[in-house]
């Protein structure tokens, strides 16, 4: 993966504290410019250095137990475990989470919405660049943020092409579609996740499609009602990319050993 031009050359050391990769994350994301059910950023610290890195999609004990089984001391995640006040009570599947990252010194960090968000590194910029998506802009305004990415095909696609595409591209388990648009689709909207509701954003857009991770009965009325095509490709699937991309960069920028646990969830 080539350096990107505001990547510094000096390389940090190959080890480092979660704190110091924290810190490196937290600039490249621009926490602080979102507003997010999610506590971004480090949600538990580890004892001692950090030599090797897991990403994954989900802070859950298979994510923690397959990391340890790498040797991994730290993993980022999108959806981590602590949001809102979730962790008031560190009781039942908190305490077994807590329990089991700290039993494994694993620290955690977690970047949702700010992930999903980021220019080049984020699930939708990814997901821009796999369909080779032309005049690529931010799309989709959540919380006073846009965090999707719309832009256009080289050329016009039947729905059929399209789906095929969205499948080379993503690789879901299931792809769910709503045929309500154009037969011919060009005109894009991607948020990957669980934004269903997106359809309608689609539409205001004029684009011709719009691409997320689940589907819902909200969405199915909208894209009926406001004759727009749908692709649901799975909100595990969509979230794929964004921690994978974030993993190798930090790979280059700091020199770490980071890796990529892909359950290949059909959710």
């Amino acid at each position: 993966m080539p350096r990107r031009e505001n990547t510094p050359a000096v390389f940090l050391e190959k080890k480092m504290t979660c704190h110091e990769i924290a810190a490196l994350l937290d600039a490249e994301l621009r926490l602080n410019a979102f507003k997010d059910v999610s506590n971004n950023g480090l949600q538990l610290e580890n004892r001692g250095e950090i030599l090797s890195v897991a990403t994954a999609v989900d802070a859950s004990i298979e994510t923690f137990e397959a990391a340890a089984l790498r040797g991994a001391q730290m993993v980022i995640v999108h959806h981590g475990f602590s949001w809102g006040g979730s962790l008031a009570r560190i009781t039942g599947l908190n305490y077994r989470l807590l329990e089991c990252a700290i039993r494994l010194n694993l620290a955690v960090y977690a970047a949702h919405l700010p992930l999903d968000a980021h220019p080049q590194l984020g699930n939708n910029a990814q997901l821009a660049k796999g369909l080779a998506l032309q005049n690529v802009r931010p799309f989709m305004d959540y919380h006073g943020q846009k965090i999707g990415f719309a832009g256009e095909l080289q050329e016009p696609l039947s729905r059929d092409a399209f789906a095929a595409l969205v499948t080379k591209v993503v690789q879901p388990k299931r792809l769910e579609r709503l045929d309500y648009g154009p037969e011919r689709i060009q005109r894009v909207g991607i948020c990957s996740g669980g934004a269903p509701e997106g359809v309608e954003s689609a539409a205001a857009e004029g684009l011709d499609a719009y691409l997320c991770g689940e589907v819902n009965l909200v969405a199915y009325n909208l894209a009926k009602q406001l004759n727009m095509n749908g692709f649901f490709a799975g909100h595990y699937a969509t979230e794929r990319f964004g921690v994978r991309a974030l993993g190798e960069w930090l790979s280059e920028k700091a020199t770490l050993d980071v890796s990529f646990i892909d359950f290949e969830l059909p959710f």
